[in-house]
């Protein structure tokens, strides 16, 4: 299904004017990027927009895209400045996102595949299967779009369960027992290079979904870690199949901001063509927004991470 546009927030020239304003306002200062709060961000134009937005992502249709920021006369660091301050008025804080410990990602192909079961899927041109981050909230920036190729599509992981639900519920009661899942060479001190986690979790009355099929996928190859059994197998697929079916396809412009909220949106990229050109290479930054109290979560997701009772929020990559 292609997009309405509904879900299109368009700004006016009065909040790229108020954008500009903190931009240079902060490089005149030398403020680090990661220094950048929300105080510090101020927005009294795109105010209540943002918390209308903030309110959609939370508790209505759970993501935006937010259109008109004009990249082409900003410089990329600028660019990223704009984006982590919006960033900040729809989340409260950052995740790292990799081992590094990188908090502003880089979307974009520098050799890697999906394949190599050491690297991960923001550094290469493959096709990414329907999944979610490891976040609240996932921010991207559009640089440059790909020559060809590289569209991405949502799927309601709440639309998925319920038709899973009509279809096979013996299905969803598969996706709601834990799946091993591959941490490719990414592990926090002290823990099993793997981890454990359902798909479909219930808690408090509200539904929440983890699904990494890639990183499900490889999991086998660690020692001790079974391969998935047919029935796990079959319930990813199905899974897979109807967020396809009921996907909606959303064009990226150059300035769009998309968040989407992952505890109930899955998202996927098709492959892409780049341009030879390093400077017109298909490139978006990416943040993982916390958004502490949005909703209850399991035990589960705190254990990811370590001992639930020292995990303030569940997220993120910490190696």
């Amino acid at each position: 299904m292609v997009a309405s546009g509904a879900y299109l927030f368009q700004l006016e020239s009065e909040h790229v004017a108020e954008l500009d304003e903190n931009i240079r306002s902060l490089q005149d200062q030398a403020v680090p990027i990661m220094e950048i709060t929300r105080d510090r961000f101020p927005l009294p134009a795109l105010a209540d927009e943002l918390r209308a937005i903030r309110s959609e992502i939370t508790d209505g249709r759970g993501f935006v895209q937010i259109r008109g920021f004009p990249v082409d006369l900003f410089t990329a660091e600028q660019s990223a400045i704009a984006f982590w301050g919006i960033g900040m008025h729809l989340g409260d804080g950052v995740f790292s996102q990799n081992k590094k410990g990188h908090v502003l990602g880089h979307i974009t192909d520098i050799g890697e595949s999906v394949h190599d079961r050491t690297q991960r899927g923001p550094y290469s041109s493959d096709t990414s299967p329907f999944h979610v981050e490891c976040c609240a909230v996932g921010g991207l920036l559009c640089l440059h779009t790909a020559r060809a190729g590289g569209e991405s599509s949502l799927a309601s992981s709440v639309t998925v369960h319920n038709e899973m639900l009509k279809r096979r519920p013996d299905l969803v009661r598969v996706l709601a027992e834990p799946y091993f899942r591959d941490r490719r060479d990414e592990v926090p001190a002290g823990m099993p290079p793997w981890y454990s986690l359902a798909v479909f979790h219930y808690h408090q009355g509200y539904l929440s979904t983890s699904i990494e099929p890639t990183y499900m996928g490889s999991a086998h190859r660690l020692d001790g870690i079974p391969a998935m059994t047919p029935e796990q197998k079959e319930a990813l697929a199905l899974a897979q199949q109807i967020a396809a079916e009921q996907r909606l396809d959303i064009a990226f412009e150059p300035g769009d901001m998309q968040f989407l909220n992952n505890y109930v949106i899955m998202h996927t990229r098709q492959a892409f063509d780049d341009d030879p050109d390093p400077a017109h290479r298909r490139h978006l930054l990416r943040l993982w927004l916390r958004n502490k109290g949005s909703r209850p979560l399991p035990e589960a997701y705190f254990a990811r991470h370590g001992d639930p009772a020292s995990v303030d929020w569940p997220g993120g990559i910490v190696g």
